[in-house]
């Protein structure tokens, strides 16, 4: 299924039991919530996903499952974060085989590669699969930057075509724009910047906040497409609380709790990480509360 990357990307949790095995029935329900608010495709296996927790076996389920649910309706999207190029393309090779549309990429893991070796990594996996890839560019977390030097040697490989933009500098949507057409599509990476982005040309926006509320998310982005900007914006300064429980370095634990409170998710997570406790969800959960009292009431942003 062709990938578009536009519109609204979840970058979906992965859902667990209280035994710490997949619960897939939760997962489903997620999705087909995402559906249902009208997302343009899902992501798996990104940092909200668990990645690094995660089985081998897990993410080939997941994979499997996810292309079973959406089932045509929507690409299926699957992060690839790999200390090695080997493993890189490996995963590849398995997310294609599993049903996967495209591939999400972060730069190698663990090594800090420089400019030569991370556009190695990237063009290497690239030219081992005719899967689109998405460039996850986030140099606050993950400390190695794509810069657009990088970007002019990737876009050598046709189906690097996009990128995930979370440098937290809002200017890099121009300077990308201005260096590269419409040649890479840019997404914004970072909740609490994404209308923001969109008004400076990002066509979607990775989400995370929509794990929970998805109507929100997805009207958004309606809105601001049909040039009903202040409607659009009434919606996302009441989400901005909300969306800040992202930029945080429990942003799972913040978000999965978000889920439950929508009746989407469930609160389990896999160690170390744990739910959160004491204080901090107190404080977590004052955030969601207030939310939802003054949740609003969304026009009919689908058929706009």
């Amino acid at each position: 299924m062709k990938v578009a990357w536009e519109g609204v990307y979840p970058a979906v949790t992965t859902k667990f039991t209280a035994d710490d095995q997949l619960d897939l029935q939760m997962f489903e329900t997620n999705i087909q919530a995402q559906l249902s608010a009208g997302v343009d495709g899902i992501i798996l296996g990104g940092t909200l996903g668990e990645a690094s927790s995660l089985m081998e076996d897990e993410k080939d389920v997941l994979v499997k499952t996810t292309a079973e649910i959406c089932d045509g309706k929507v690409p299926v999207v699957m992060n690839i974060a790999e200390q090695t190029t080997k493993a890189a393309i490996t995963a590849a090779e398995k997310a294609q085989k599993n049903g996967a549309s495209g591939l999400m990429m972060l730069p190698p893991m663990r090594y800090k590669a420089d400019d030569r070796e991370t556009v190695a990594y990237y063009k290497a996996v690239a030219n081992s699969t005719d899967l689109p890839i998405m460039v996850y560019n986030n140099p606050v977390d993950y400390k190695i930057e794509v810069t657009l030097d990088m970007f002019e040697e990737l876009i050598e490989c046709d189906n690097i075509q996009a990128v995930k933009e979370s440098t937290r500098d809002i200017s890099n949507i121009t300077r990308m724009i201005n260096r590269f057409g419409d040649r890479i599509k840019i997404l914004s990476g970072v909740d609490t910047l994404a209308l923001e982005s969109l008004f400076m040309g990002a066509g979607g926006w990775v989400a995370g906040l929509v794990c929970a509320f998805p109507r929100e998310t997805v009207a958004i982005y309606k809105l601001h497409k049909a040039g009903r900007y202040q409607e659009a914006l009434e919606i996302y300064r009441w989400f901005l609380p909300l969306l800040e429980l992202d930029i945080n370095a429990k942003l799972v634990q913040n978000i999965k709790l978000a889920e439950v409170a929508t009746g989407i998710g469930t609160e389990n997570v896999r160690a170390p990480r744990l739910p959160l406790s004491g204080d901090e969800r107190s404080h977590v959960l004052n955030i969601i509360e207030n939310g939802l009292k003054t949740r609003p009431e969304l026009p009919d942003y689908l058929n706009l």
